[in-house]
């Protein structure tokens, strides 16, 4: 079931296409490590950031463009380790559809290549430059420029995962059950899984916000656009032979709203799932020691039996 593009983007078309322009930095794009930290280490004293330093052995090809709009470039940076035919595991950064980068997913990135896996990290339109679709579509983009250009890079066309977290989690989610057979296994970290349920709604549906960052992405609140919501809730495209997904999450509820129904849903149709929550621990915990290495090893553990 793939998803809809609107603009499919040809590798022809990315070569004849007029040279990358950066789009202007975003002062107000605060999603990172650092600003994070600061606003979470008075509560978690014991938080170290995760190291981005690539390790000996591994190969960093960054700066590769996946899709191109005009003279707008969509890159990613590839992270391989020794070896040939690499599984891969592309990874979607959080930021609530409107904020983040690519750089947010390298530390957990790096430490798959110490298992055997290649890594992508990918930057896409936030809702500030595209609304719903869009960053679904990119997703699939960047999944298909990994296919297309296996060969290339020593990687496995059969072989890809999608991973991500908070906004970025539901992203994978949504375009790994809607890719057809792209896509072999999920890792769903703190993403929605349904927009539409009731604790979602209490969040995301805010009426005090104006607007929340799904309010923003999809252009409109619930009552004004019912059918972006559901369309864009994962648990509402499960269906017998889609991708098994880990589903991983904090101590805060809000963020993983519809896992346990989607969850039970694939259960029925005997789609495998699995899932790992972590106590006690603030959204974003993947950006950080002592949490990521639990996640890591959880994942590892996961796509070894589902991404042989």
């Amino acid at each position: 079931m793939p998803f809809p593009a609107l603009t499919p983007i040809l590798a022809a078309a990315v070569l004849a296409a007029p040279p990358c322009v950066a789009p202007p930095a975003d002062p107000s794009n605060t999603y990172d490590a650092p600003h994070t930290y600061a606003k979470l280490v008075r509560d978690y004293p014991d938080i170290r950031i995760a190291s981005d330093t690539v390790p000996p052995g591994v190969r960093k090809t960054a700066d590769l463009t996946y899709a191109q709009y005009g003279s707008r470039c969509l890159q990613l940076d590839l992270y391989r380790p020794p070896g040939d035919r690499l599984p891969v595991v592309v990874f979607v950064h959080g930021g609530g559809w409107k904020a983040g980068y690519r750089a947010e997913f390298v530390p957990m990135a790096l430490r798959l290549t110490q298992h055997g896996y290649a890594a992508v990290t990918f930057s896409y339109r936030l809702s500030g430059e595209a609304r719903y679709p869009a960053a679904v579509q990119d997703v699939q983009d960047a999944v298909r420029w990994v296919r297309t250009h296996a060969a290339d890079y020593g990687l496995d066309p059969n072989r890809i995962a999608l991973a991500g977290g908070s906004a970025g989690g539901q992203l994978a989610a949504l375009a790994g059950v809607t890719a057809g057979d792209d896509v072999k296994a999920i890792v769903n970290i703190d993403g929605l899984s349904d927009f539409t349920s009731a604790l979602a709604l209490a969040h995301e549906d805010d009426p005090k916000k104006n607007p929340s960052a799904a309010g923003a992405w999809f252009g409109g609140r619930y009552a004004e656009k019912k059918a972006l919501w559901q369309a864009a809730s994962p648990i509402q495209y499960v269906h017998a032979g889609m991708p098994p997904i880990l589903f991983i999450g904090s101590g805060q509820p809000r963020f993983s709203a519809g896992r346990e129904q989607m969850r039970a849903q694939m259960a029925a149709l005997g789609v495998a799932s699995d899932e790992l929550i972590l106590p006690g621990t603030p959204h974003a915990f993947w950006l950080f020691d002592p949490w990521l290495q639990p996640t890591v090893d959880k994942t590892v553990a996961f796509l070894r039996q589902h991404l042989p």
